[in-house]
């Protein structure tokens, strides 16, 4: 296992009541490392053959309970002997799987309720597609599953036999079709099976839930909380989106000698009134009432695309500032405040010659900043997209935005005129999203509210856009907490004056006061 940029859990932690990520790699954990190279390359195959032996097995009986049935027929829940001849076989093999990989035993507290009680189980912390463990202990209840999942070897033929509800992420439609069914099912009075559901709808490390998604509570029906823990000394099983890779994550956990997991029922939810007209505080109120059974903090995080961002003003606001990352990533490979401020010049010059594209990948940022290695590079593109490219318009206006905050209004005009693309004096409602994605170093696809906040008679100028980001009390608040640069102590943006002053090494060259907008 070699080192990555990524975390292994993708940790997220509170301090002073803000989130940060702590970064913890392979090597913080030499018994870890030991373990991986030494008992791993004896207990991972025989543990990843078993399971393997044991899928291949439940391939064609799962297949074989919905056989020889009409569209019509499996638009019903299979009830008579295909139930209970299947059932309990699928089940049996299901936990022969987990144990399989070393999951020996699963301690269960508290009562299930039943399907008249709870038609939907609500799960979380959501942390690893390990959690599908706590299907066993609640006899395989229905859950919803991307469409696109179907395709796959065994996993396909288990969402047939499960009869779940397929969604697909990429068609509105499919979601819209896929709500009716959710609704129609948790309404039937005991027609459909129990479904279960992980609110929180991504991976995390479960140091803290995030938003829990409206889905499971649309139909207003009452729901259980069920809570998944992993006591154990060493977390291997968490896959988040920075962090091991689902086979790194496998790895570990199949090389401990056993592992841990406890799920506990809580007691049924039954919702207000008020909650049932209104699924967001449904989801909300059972997010933190799960959240204080489990000692962790409720959030207003969601995730968008693979990053967690909170929402403020239509605005998108990543957890990890990628500006601030970056710059963190470059003090680290030990490059000076002048040099960074010679590579943001070679930067922005590329970006308005037009003569190349504006997309660098991991080879062409290394050469930029000059880094010792090009991992330090692919670690960058990471915090800004899925592959080894970064938007190098984002690059520059987010680390520029955290270097030069004194000088705001100047940024502010450089930005406003690169991506005023017909020189107009006024950005269109496209623009003003493409410009706010560039200083926040993540794309914004709801700056409706900002537009319609900072535009007079359908024009946005530069004169209203920079008095509703410094003057209006959420956009300023915006401003003041994501695009204001590190405390004064950072070396890599201040140093030392003949008056004893300090000066910001900027491009400008401007003095920087580290001050908030009034």
């Amino acid at each position: 296992m070699t080192q990555s940029c990524l975390t292994l859990t993708g940790a997220w932690t509170r301090q002073g009541g803000l989130v940060k990520q702590d970064i913890v790699t392979v090597q913080d954990y030499p018994a870890l490392l030991f373990q991986g190279i030494l008992l791993g390359s004896i207990l991972v195959p025989l543990r990843i053959t078993l399971a393997a032996l044991f899928f291949l097995i439940m391939w064609p009986i799962a297949r074989l309970r919905l056989a020889g049935l009409s569209k019509e027929e499996r638009a019903r829940p299979v009830t008579g002997w295909r139930s209970w001849l299947f059932h309990p076989v699928v089940w049996l093999l299901s936990r022969a799987v987990f144990f399989s990989l070393g999951f020996l035993w699963v301690e269960v507290k508290g009562r299930r309720a039943d399907l008249k009680e709870a038609p939907v189980l609500v799960v979380a912390p959501h942390s690893s597609f390990l959690d599908m463990l706590v299907l066993c202990p609640t006899q395989l209840a229905t859950v919803v599953s991307r469409s696109e999942n179907t395709s796959l070897p065994v996993i396909g033929a288990l969402l047939e036999f499960n009869q779940s509800v397929l969604v697909s992420r990429k068609d509105p439609e499919s979601r819209k079709k896929a709500v009716t069914e959710l609704i129609e099912r948790l309404t039937s009075k005991g027609y459909w099976p129990q479904m279960l559901m992980f609110p929180e709808g991504t991976t995390t490390n479960g140091q803290a839930l995030i938003k829990f998604k409206p889905g499971a509570f649309l139909a207003g029906v009452p729901v259980q909380p069920v809570l998944l823990r992993y006591p154990n000394k060493l977390d291997t099983v968490r896959w988040t989106y920075k962090g091991a890779s689902w086979t790194e994550a496998l790895w570990h956990t199949a090389s401990q000698f056993y592992t841990n997991m406890t799920v506990e029922f809580l007691p049924v939810y039954n919702p207000s009134e008020e909650e049932k007209g209104d699924p967001n505080l449904y989801a909300d109120s059972v997010q933190k009432l799960m959240a204080k059974a489990l000692g962790v903090p409720a959030t207003d995080y969601v995730m968008e695309g693979r990053v967690p961002v909170s929402t403020l003003g239509g605005l998108s606001l990543p957890l990890a500032s990628p500006g601030r990352e970056t710059l963190s990533l470059l003090r680290k490979n030990g490059l000076e405040a002048h040099e960074i401020q010679a590579a943001l010049a070679k930067i922005i010059d590329r970006c308005l010659s037009g003569a190349q594209s504006s997309k660098a990948n991991a080879d062409e940022l290394t050469s930029i900043f000059f880094l010792k290695d090009k991992q330090t590079a692919v670690c960058i593109c990471s915090l800004y997209s899925k592959d080894e490219t970064v938007d190098l318009r984002q690059l520059y206006y987010s680390v520029s935005a955290l270097m030069d905050f004194s000088n705001f209004k100047d940024l502010l005009h450089s930005a406003f005129k690169f991506f005023d693309h017909e020189g107009k004096g006024s950005l269109s409602a496209e623009e003003l999203s493409d410009l706010m994605g560039a200083l926040f170093g993540i794309p914004q696809h709801n700056t409706g509210a900002l537009y319609a906040v900072a535009s007079s008679r359908g024009l946005l100028t530069e004169e209203n856009l920079l008095q509703v980001l410094t003057t209006h009390p959420t956009y300023q608040r915006v401003v003041n907490d994501y695009l204001q640069p590190e405390e004064v102590g950072s070396q890599l943006l201040l140093a030392p004056a003949a008056n004893g002053k300090a000066v910001n090494n900027n491009i400008n060259g401007s003095l920087h006061h580290n001050k908030k907008f009034k």
